[in-house]
């Protein structure tokens, strides 16, 4: 049998734990084709068949399996000796990958991540912005960032940026001559600009006060799936939105847009970085947990 690499190792692994060659790849910044051919590789280096291929699925076989309950501990051990060593020069390196909703994302761009970058130069940070929320262990990231009410309850999580606001919006020439609204329930008398979830359902709007809580499906003509464009389209006279304060706050200081329902908007707890329960965290990801805590404290 001729003995296998490390990164032939590191790649069944990987396609093990992912459940998937593409996922895999992308995770280890290869093609899909070259990681192919070298699990193929290395199952003709073994002389076994570690993975059941459809053109769907992947699964292990009985070897596979056996194989994966024996490399696993040993590759987290290597990556932990060698998380040490980085420990031990005083600086970071490394990957670091973070999944984060789009108004999170821009939260650590504009106050942790380039301060981050410059003090750690040796980390290579991946920061994917997407709406829908996702198994950050599957998806082979270190940690996420979404609002601290929707982080899975399995995870650690640092609360960070305070309270979030989901606010009401309207441009003041759309609001000129038509009714007041005095609660949530007089949405149904406006255009209101409706917003499409990553799961694909429509968001019902969701407003509380004094311990009343109410959800309500608005009436709209146009739906749209991101926080700047809905924005957008109410400073254009399209009507209500219903988005976080940080992505109208400029636009309610000029006076493109004002608030209603205000007090049925109350603050909620805002955004979490939360990553897996394990007794090591990579040197990267602290590094970035402790700069992310000292910028909090600063605001």
């Amino acid at each position: 049998m001729v003995r296998p690499s490390l990164n032939d190792l590191a790649a069944f692994a990987a396609v093990a734990n992912h459940q998937s060659f593409r996922r895999a790849a992308d995770v280890m910044g290869v093609s899909r084709s070259a990681l192919s051919h070298t699990i193929i590789g290395l199952e003709a280096k073994l002389d076994v068949r570690l993975f059941n291929r459809t053109t769907r699925s992947v699964s292990l076989t009985q070897a596979g399996a056996r194989l994966l309950a024996r490399l696993d501990p040993v590759l987290q051990d290597l990556d932990h000796a060698l998380d040490t060593l980085s420990e031990e020069r005083g600086t970071p390196s490394g990957a670091l990958r973070i999944n984060a909703n789009k108004s999170g994302a821009r939260i650590l761009l504009a106050d942790v991540v380039p301060r981050f970058l410059d003090l750690y130069p040796d980390v290579e940070l991946d920061l994917v912005s997407e709406g829908r929320l996702v198994d950050i262990v599957e998806q082979g990231f270190d940690a996420g960032v979404r609002l601290l009410e929707a982080v899975p309850k399995d995870m650690v999580s640092v609360k960070f940026a305070g309270d979030v606001r989901f606010i009401a919006v309207a441009a003041p020439f759309y609001l000129k001559g038509k009714a007041g609204l005095q609660t949530p329930d007089d949405l149904n008398a406006h255009c209101c600009i409706r917003q499409r979830l990553p799961s694909g359902k429509r968001y019902r709007w969701e407003f509380s006060k004094r311990g009343a809580e109410i959800a309500v499906d608005v009436p709209g003509n146009l739906t749209l799936d991101d926080s700047d464009l809905l924005v957008q389209a109410a400073v254009d006279g399209r009507g209500i939105a219903y988005v976080p304060e940080y992505f109208a706050r400029s636009l309610l200081k000029s006076g493109q847009l004002v608030t209603v329902l205000d007090d049925w908007c109350p603050p909620t707890p805002g955004l979490a970085l939360y990553c897996p329960r394990s007794r090591h965290v990579p040197s990267p990801l602290r590094a970035f947990i402790d700069l992310l805590r000292e910028v909090d404290r600063s605001r």
